[in-house]
């Protein structure tokens, strides 16, 4: 009874961390670029009474044997980067990766991160930045007399600058890719930094190499589903229940236990 006490205890933490990645899934329904996650389990090691296979009589052996198991507990959080769907923007700094990569920034440290969030501005030297602050690589400086500024699908940037009607080569935006993108650290302000689980990032314009393609004016939502969380939270919450009730019933088996005279 004791066993199952620690037991179903050990359910209800699975449980509450389960609820917890539910509620940030649910929490960045908004949020652009997000990738949802899921909690994955794992049963904790079993107390063996007795092994199967092992030797109970003359020429005969246990086919099952007794195996009582002591709980469980949280093995992972998986990224699902599945793409999320298109939204509208118009806005001609806001980028929209159409399959598999990452937009590549410097952070203020000198870090570099990825992300998968195109909503891109111009900072007061002209470069193009997150709404972070970090510098899009490779860096890209937007003329200040820039009249209209053009992204094609492969990453190639124009602008048309004053009364010149022939468009200048800004540059080109290149993006990556990883073997694992589930193996990448989610940092935070929507970026990622790679792990020796990602492994090391693969660059290509887009397009090529198995990257997707660029959309100007157009930004990635969340991939969270919320009718699909809310299924998962009702889950979750039965779950939860349903383990505190076998910590009430081993309880009142011990007061039982207790009070027999």
């Amino acid at each position: 009874m004791v066993k199952s006490l620690n037991t179903a205890a050990t359910g209800m933490l699975a449980q509450q961390n389960n609820m917890d990645v539910i509620a940030n899934n649910i929490a960045n329904v908004n949020t652009t670029g997000f990738k949802k996650s899921r909690a994955e389990f794992e049963d904790l090691v079993y107390h063996n009474l007795k092994d199967p296979g092992q030797v109970s009589g003359l020429n005969s052996v246990t086919p099952t044997g007794v195996q009582t198991g002591l709980g469980v507990r949280t093995a992972a959080t998986q990224k699902d980067f599945t793409m999320g769907s298109a939204l509208m923007t118009n806005n001609p700094l806001d980028m929209q990766i159409e399959g598999a990569g990452f937009f590549q920034l410097r952070t203020p440290d000198g870090e570099i991160a990825y992300t998968r969030d195109g909503a891109f501005k111009k900072d007061a030297n002209g470069r193009i930045v997150d709404k972070n602050g970090n510098t899009l690589i490779p860096e890209i400086t937007v003329p200040q007399n820039t009249m209209a500024l053009e992204i094609s699908s492969n990453g190639d940037v124009f602008s048309i600058v004053g009364q010149n009607t022939e468009p200048q080569n800004l540059g080109q935006i290149e993006i990556v890719n990883f073997i694992n993108p589930a193996g990448l650290k989610s940092v935070g302000k929507n970026l990622f930094s790679p792990t020796v689980a990602s492994g090391q990032p693969t660059g290509a314009r887009p397009g090529t190499s198995g990257m997707g393609y660029l959309s100007q004016g157009e930004l990635e939502a969340s991939n969270v589903n919320i009718v699909d969380e809310m299924v998962n939270m009702i889950s979750a919450q039965r779950a939860y229940e349903t383990n505190s009730k076998v910590v009430q019933t081993s309880d009142q088996m011990m007061q039982t236990a207790v009070n027999i005279k």
